[in-house]
């Protein structure tokens, strides 16, 4: 909608207006979601911390706190057997680390401390010590990982799904008022641009119509019976073309009286170029009729001209 050539109505601006506030509110909500997020986070990595030295400060630990010994122990075979290795020191410093290579979720955490006993009970056969201190550490790490910690991770997890799920949905509303701006512009440029050519179009006329020859009294008389042989159709869209130049002229009841005289120049050559078109396809009409076998035809030129007229009997006096 427009407010003036050229211009938008306030509630266009509105539009762009929101679709930007609603992006500066979807930068800033997403800013302190992440660093809410972040906040909880590290809070169950300080736990689980928690957990972690209470199974390296157990006696059994020892084995499981560096890496293995590969070449020490002559184990020639032990990356054959084991894709990952991992040890409990790796995972601390690991959690400890500042330069970006930490652990971002504490789920993270806890697949690397069962990486570290499934790989120790994978490779030492049962029976053997490390395969017994292996299992375990393993049953206390999983006691203390489900009942003080995995809850609070499951909860964390479903918490963040359900924030993501209002961030789409926020998403999509930025987006459709993005789009619903985008084509209120789009609507307001095209219409700006036809004001330009109606502009154009006005002072075209405007130009034209001085140039255009005065009708002659006879000219006028023709286009008056022209008109007045016009079907109703074609006299309601000749009364169009002089309501467009004449805006107070109103046609009312079934006669409609026409003064050519009051009508300028642009007027009647308008009206005249009207009826031409009307008798040329009037007359199209009429000859595919006739030459269609729908009218009987005349039997020769002569039964219609040919025939000259009876001349009565002279009488003498």
């Amino acid at each position: 909608m427009l407010s003036g050539k050229g211009g938008i109505n306030s509630k266009d601006r509105d539009k762009e207006k929101n679709a930007l506030n609603a992006k500066k509110n979807q930068l800033s909500d997403a800013a302190r979601r992440e660093a809410a997020t972040a906040k909880r986070m590290a809070e169950l990595m300080r736990q689980f911390g928690t957990i972690l030295r209470q199974i390296t400060q157990h006696k059994w630990a020892w084995p499981f706190m560096k890496p293995v010994d590969v070449e020490g122990l002559n184990l020639h075979d032990y990356y054959d057997v084991i894709k990952k290795p991992m040890d409990l020191g790796t995972i601390r410093n690991r959690m400890e680390a500042k330069d970006g290579t930490g652990y971002r979720h504490v789920q993270e955490i806890c697949d690397d401390v069962r990486l570290v006993f499934s790989n120790a009970m994978t490779y030492n056969h049962e029976g053997t010590d490390v395969h017994l201190m292996a299992k375990t550490l393993s049953e206390k790490f999983e006691d203390k990982w489900k009942t003080s910690l995995e809850p609070k991770v499951i909860e964390e997890d479903a918490k963040r799904r359900q924030e993501e799920k209002e961030v789409h949905m926020r998403d999509l509303e930025t987006i459709q008022l993005a789009e619903e701006a985008a084509l209120e512009k789009h609507a307001n440029d095209l219409n700006n641009q036809l004001d330009e050519l109606y502009s154009q179009l006005e002072v075209l006329r405007q130009e034209v119509a001085p140039q255009c020859r005065m009708m002659t009294t006879e000219e006028k008389r023709q286009l008056g019976q022209s008109l007045s042989h016009l079907s109703p159709e074609d006299l309601s869209k000749a009364i169009q073309l002089i309501a467009q130049k004449n805006p107070d002229f109103k046609a009312s009841g079934e006669e409609v009286e026409v003064d050519i005289d009051a009508q300028d120049a642009s007027t009647l050559w308008r009206l005249q170029h009207f009826v031409r078109a009307v008798m040329v396809s009037q007359n199209k009409s009429i000859g595919s009729r006739t030459f269609g076998g729908n009218v009987k035809r005349v039997g020769s030129v002569s039964d219609v001209v040919g025939k000259p007229r009876k001349r009565g009997r002279k009488t003498s006096p």
